[in-house]
């Protein structure tokens, strides 16, 4: 059977799907989609994508059927820490930061090629919704920063992003940044001191031949010698 038969097939069934339970709607897609290799975690993959939509979990999951993501499952990405700027962090208006989350992938296989962290929802205070990601193996971690400016207005400001494949699936956890913005904001300050630190540690680096640092030409100068000994002069 073609599958635009067996997706006109189902459609009747959808009508009197009336319930919000999420495992029951689990069952309900496991059902309906039949004697497949569906899994419990996928078919909670394409009801999350969907927003818990029976109807257009099952059509999703029919119209991937033969492609890769159906055959293997979804990829896996678990949220680790947050790297920069805290939880309602107070940042002045107008200005630029970088939020870094660190992720892991804990699945079995490593992610295709082509992810990208999406901005799903909140506020959109990066200039781009769409983050490149590199493919993380089995149990890699790896930082992910956006680039974003804070609002002009004083106030509490979220923004949610998630990751997803080159071919449009969510997967893994939501991810987000919630900031603080007031006059009064330390963000700009801790991050120019971070970036400061690491120009003071690349100095520290950087040697002479004779292992002596790089002159400081905004340091003092060295003393002039003493004046010769008049006597001697004479």
């Amino acid at each position: 059977m073609e599958v635009d038969e067996v997706e006109g097939c189902l459609l009747a069934q959808f009508g009197s799907m009336q319930t919000l339970d999420h495992d029951d709607l689990i069952s309900q897609m496991l059902r309906l989609v039949g004697g497949s290799s569906l899994t419990t975690e996928a078919a909670t993959f394409y009801l999350e994508m969907n927003q818990w939509n029976v109807q257009a979990a099952v059509c999703a999951y029919f119209d991937l059927e033969a492609g890769p993501e159906a055959r293997l499952g979804p990829p896996k990405m678990t949220f680790v820490k947050d790297v920069t700027i805290g939880e309602g962090e107070s940042v002045p208006p107008a200005t630029r930061f970088t939020k870094t989350w660190a992720v892991t992938n804990p699945g079995a296989e490593r992610w295709p090629e082509g992810c990208v962290l999406v901005f799903s929802s909140g506020l959109q205070m990066a200039e781009v919704g769409r983050i490149g990601v590199r493919s993380l193996a089995p149990g890699e971690q790896a930082d992910v920063s956006v680039d974003m400016t804070s609002p002009a207005a004083p106030g509490i400001y979220e923004s949610k992003w998630r990751m997803s494949t080159s071919s449009g699936l969510f997967f893994g956890d939501t991810i987000w940044v919630i900031i603080t913005v007031e006059v009064a904001g330390t963000l700009a300050l801790t991050q120019q001191m971070d970036k400061f630190h690491v120009l003071d540690q690349s100095n520290a680096n950087h040697r002479n031949s004779d292992n002596r640092p790089q002159s400081n030409p905004f340091g003092l100068k060295s003393p002039l010698p003493p004046p010769a000994n008049e006597d001697a002069m004479n």
